[in-house]
C-alpha cells in the first residue's frame, strides 16, 4: 500500500487550471481500483493520495500521468507500507499472515 503526498510547485492559478482534469484523472484512478482516498491537505498547499493493488512501478507510471504532474504544477512524494492492521473496508489490502 502506498501514502502518495503532492506538493504544489507552481501558483494556485496554475494549479487551478488544470483542477479539471486532475480530478478526471482521480475518477479514472477510482475506477481502475488503483486509489482507495484522496484529498487536498489542510492548508491547500496539495494533496494526499492512498493506493494500493500494484506494485511502486506501476503507480509511479499512474502519477507521472496526474494532470499535475505532468502539467508540471506538483511533485509526488510516496511511501509504500505494509498494512499490518486495517479497517474491515480495506481488508484486501492487509498483509497476510505467514503460514
Amino acid at each position: 500500500m502506498f501514502v502518495a503526498t503532492l506538493s504544489y510547485t507552481a501558483p494556485i492559478e496554475q494549479v487551478d487550471a488544470l483542477l479539471l482534469e486532475h480530478r478526471a484523472w482521480l475518477d479514472d484512478q477510482y475506477a481502475k481500483g488503483v486509489l482507495l482516498a484522496s484529498g487536498a491537505k489542510v492548508p491547500r498547499t496539495g494533496g494526499v493520495v492512498l493506493a494500493g493493488g500494484l506494485d511502486r512501478a506501476a503507480l509511479d507510471q499512474v502519477l507521472a500521468e496526474d494532470p499535475f504532474a505532468k502539467g508540471g504544477v506538483a511533485r509526488y512524494d510516496v511511501v509504500e507500507f505494509t498494512a499490518t492492521k486495517t479497517a474491515e473496508c480495506l481488508a484486501d489490502y492487509r498483509e497476510q499472515p505467514a503460514s
